[in-house]
């Protein structure tokens, strides 16, 4: 009994929607017969499969680049009592505030080819025309990790903070440098925050829709947008229903890939303890 409301929300808000969108991935988009036409369109389009692989490429380096900016930030704010920690702190979530239309605007106007950094580079002499900042991969990643950071940041802090303070001490008191210690005790005891921040930052980037569409353009396709396209301009939901189907594979890939990676890190880590004995 005690289980029967969250049952009940999952049935009606996860269970069900589900249901009915893979339900109407096997229907013909006029007909709507039953077919499996669907998927296969999806697999001959070399447009759809395109935008597989820009998406999944756009959303590992949305992740690694979070990971990567993010681990510093975390470690400062876990570990340091200075008094710029909240400061730190402040900058590093107050920009969720905003919202995420208006982040991607501003990186629009610093980006575009008469934005703030190309202007800068031709009145200083560096170029002669613009660079082509927005409009590209570039951009879109860029904004993305704008966007997700906080929620790295947040993820590799709270790992952080889990670690007990004391191994570091022990291992500086016996000599081991400040490099020595950061790779040999925080980094791998980390390890679960790292996993745990590029699977967020993957499945926020897989899912975006704005950043991708206002930074990337018109040209910038990915399976977000263009499951938009297929329900607004096309009309067409079977289709938009298998590419929503194949996000959510890809998202449950990676997933699922991360957390066997760290099942198997914590075997094998039990195991070393286990000889130890």
């Amino acid at each position: 009994m005690l289980l029967a409301p969250s049952c009940l929300l999952l049935t009606v808000f996860f269970a069900l929607p589900m249901g009915v969108m893979i339900g109407m991935s096997f229907l013909d988009s006029r007909s709507l017969t039953p077919t499996f036409g669907n998927y296969e369109r999806f697999f001959v389009d070399g447009l759809s499969l395109a935008g597989f692989a820009r998406t999944a490429v756009m959303s590992a380096l949305v992740a690694i680049a979070v990971t990567l900016l993010g681990y510093p930030v975390a470690y400062f704010l876990a570990r340091s009592r200075s008094r710029w920690r909240t400061l730190v702190f402040a900058l590093a979530l107050t920009p969720e505030l905003a919202g995420v239309v208006l982040r991607t605007y501003g990186w629009l106007i610093i980006l575009e080819d008469r934005g703030f950094i190309n202007d800068v580079l031709i009145h200083v002499g560096l170029i002669a025309a613009p660079l082509p900042l927005s409009k590209s991969l570039f951009a879109v990643v860029v904004g993305l990790t704008h966007v997700v950071l906080p929620f790295g940041i947040l993820s590799l802090m709270t790992s952080i903070q889990g670690i007990d303070v004391n191994l570091e001490r022990a291992a500086q008191m016996l000599g081991a440098s400040r490099a020595s210690v950061m790779r040999h005790i925080v980094l791998p005891l980390s390890v679960p925050g790292i996993v745990s921040s590029l699977l967020i930052s993957f499945t926020m980037a897989a899912s975006a829709y704005a950043t991708p569409a206002l930074l990337g353009g018109a040209r910038f396709k990915v399976l977000a947008t263009m499951i938009s396209e297929q329900v607004l301009f096309y009309i067409d939901w079977p289709f938009a229903s298998v590419m929503a189907i194949a996000l959510l594979a890809m998202m449950l890939t990676a997933s699922l890939a991360g957390l066997g990676f760290e099942a198997r890190l914590k075997k094998r880590r039990s195991q070393r303890e286990g000889n130890g004995k």
